[in-house]
C-alpha cells in the first residue's frame, strides 16, 4: 500500500543521503528555496501477472530536483513513474513524499496530449485545476499557465488546428495550471519532430526552474536525459543498475563534448548489459 514518509532524514541510509551538486542548487544556496517535495522509495515492487516488472527499488530525489529515468524497453520506468504517480498500486514497499499530499501536488504529462478535442484551448488547461475549476479565479489562473508556455494568443483556439508542438505547451500548461509540487513526464516529447523537441525541451527546463517542482522524466532519448537532469536513472531488470550525476552547469549546449561523452557513456553501458538487439 502506498504511504507517506514523514520527514526522513536525508542522511538515514547511504542510499538516502545521495545529493548531486547540481540539484542541491535549489535546495540549499542563498534564498532559493524549492517548493517541490522530496521523494523517498523503499523496496518498491510491482508485478502484472506473472511478469515482476520492479524488484526492489530503492531511491531519494531531494526536493526540486530534476531526474531522468532511461532504460530499454520494458524495463519498468513507465510503471515507476505510474506508481509514484498514484495511477499503479503497489505491491510492496512504500513511496514517501516527506508530508501529506494533496491530489494536485503531483502531475503527470504524458507523450499524447489527451485534450479535450470539444473544448476550447483555455477549457482543456482549466481542466487541470480539477476541483478548483468551479473558482472565480478558475480562468485567469488557466490564462497565466497559457502565457507561462507562450501561447496565450491559443486561448480561444479549438485542439484541432494547433501543431503537435502547440498541443504539448497546452498538455504543459494544464499540468502546472494547479501548481504541481511533482511533476512526472512520461516521454512527453516522442512524437515531436527533432526542433520542436529542442524547443521544448528548452521550455520545460526554463518552467522546472521557474516553479522549482521536483521533476521526474521518463524518456529513450539519452541525449535529452543528459540536456535536462541533474541526474539520470538507468534501470535495467527491474532495478537501479546507475545512478549517474550530470554535473554540467547549465545552461547546456545541445552538441558539447561534455554532453556527448555523458551521452556515450550511458549508451555504451546500456549497449553492453543487453541480452538481445531490441531497441532502446
Amino acid at each position: 500500500m502506498q504511504e507517506a514518509l514523514r520527514f526522513l532524514p536525508q542522511d538515514a541510509e547511504p542510499w538516502i543521503a545521495r545529493i548531486s551538486s547540481s540539484g542541491a542548487r535549489l535546495l540549499w544556496h542563498g534564498s532559493e528555496v524549492s517548493r517541490g517535495l522530496p521523494l523517498t522509495i523503499r523496496g518498491l515492487r510491482k508485478s502484472f501477472g506473472d511478469n515482476e516488472v520492479l524488484r526492489g527499488i530503492d531511491l531519494h530525489i531531494p526536493a526540486g530536483q530534476f531526474v531522468a529515468i532511461v532504460g530499454r524497453s520494458g524495463c519498468g520506468k513507465s510503471t515507476l513513474l505510474r506508481l509514484i504517480a498514484g495511477l499503479e498500486t503497489i505491491d510492496a514497499g512504500t513511496i514517501g513524499f516527506g508530508e501529506e499530499t494533496r491530489p494536485e501536488d503531483v502531475r503527470v504529462m504524458f507523450q499524447e496530449p489527451r485534450l479535450l478535442p470539444w473544448a476550447r484551448v483555455l477549457s482543456n488547461v482549466e481542466v487541470g485545476l480539477g476541483r478548483d475549476r468551479a473558482s472565480p479565479d478558475a480562468q485567469i489562473r488557466a490564462q497565466r499557465a497559457l502565457t507561462e508556455v507562450g501561447l496565450d494568443d491559443k486561448r480561444g483556439q479549438w485542439p484541432a488546428v494547433l501543431s503537435g508542438g502547440q498541443k504539448q505547451r497546452v498538455a504543459l500548461a494544464r499540468a502546472l495550471v494547479s501548481h504541481p509540487r511533482v511533476l512526472a513526464f512520461d516521454e512527453p516529447l516522442g512524437a515531436l519532430d527533432a526542433l520542436t523537441r529542442i524547443s521544448m525541451q528548452r521550455l520545460l527546463e526554463r518552467v522546472w526552474r521557474d516553479q522549482a517542482f521536483t521533476a521526474i522524466l521518463v524518456t529513450h532519448d539519452v541525449s535529452e536525459a543528459v540536456a535536462l537532469a541533474d541526474r539520470v536513472l538507468v534501470i535495467e531488470n527491474g532495478r537501479i543498475a546507475h545512478d549517474i550525476d550530470v554535473d554540467i552547469p547549465r545552461p547546456r549546449q545541445r552538441g558539447s563534448a561534455d554532453l556527448a561523452a555523458l551521452e556515450g557513456s550511458i549508451l555504451r553501458g546500456l549497449l553492453q548489459s543487453a541480452d538481445d538487439p531490441s531497441d532502446l
